[in-house]
């Protein structure tokens, strides 16, 4: 799976955890995010660069993190087609994915730790929208995504 991955300033040192276990476990990681420690990318940029690679299709799923990840997040959600929730626990993370077919994670560089957010990343990348579902719930996720794309078309 080719995953993109985005920060900002505040949050340099986690993406770059994120990415080299992501990287160590298969997955090709296109960074379009702050490069190095000294560079100023702001959070809006961050989100814009990745919300258009999961727009285009060049990337399945995102990983997009600030320092709380509830900005980035807002930023990337205005983007047709992005789905992005931020996320503080490993459980929720693995959820978004499974439960609500989202395509980004975000998380805050000031809120997880390294090892947190590596395998919060690892969960969320794993995780299969409805799989294992009864065939009952499988069709109303079906049905309540149907109807965020729909809210979304009215926009």
């Amino acid at each position: 799976m080719k995953v993109g991955i985005a920060c900002e300033s505040s949050s340099f040192l986690l993406k770059e955890a994120v990415k080299k276990h992501l990287t160590g476990l298969g997955y090709e990681v296109v960074d379009v995010g702050q490069q190095t420690a000294e560079d100023n990318v702001l959070y809006f940029e961050a989100a814009a660069n990745l919300a258009k690679l999961i727009q285009s299709g060049e990337c399945q799923r995102g990983i997009a993190i600030c320092g709380t990840g509830a900005g980035i997040s807002m930023v990337c959600n205005k983007f047709r087609g992005v789905y992005c929730v931020a996320c503080e626990s490993v459980f929720t993370a693995e959820k978004i994915s499974l439960i609500n077919n989202a395509n980004v994670l975000a998380m805050g560089g000031r809120v997880v730790s390294w090892d947190m957010g590596c395998e919060m990343a690892e969960k969320f990348l794993a995780g299969k929208w409805c799989e294992g579902f009864a065939e009952q719930r499988r069709l109303n996720n079906e049905k309540g995504y149907a109807v965020l794309q729909e809210i979304e078309g009215g926009m």
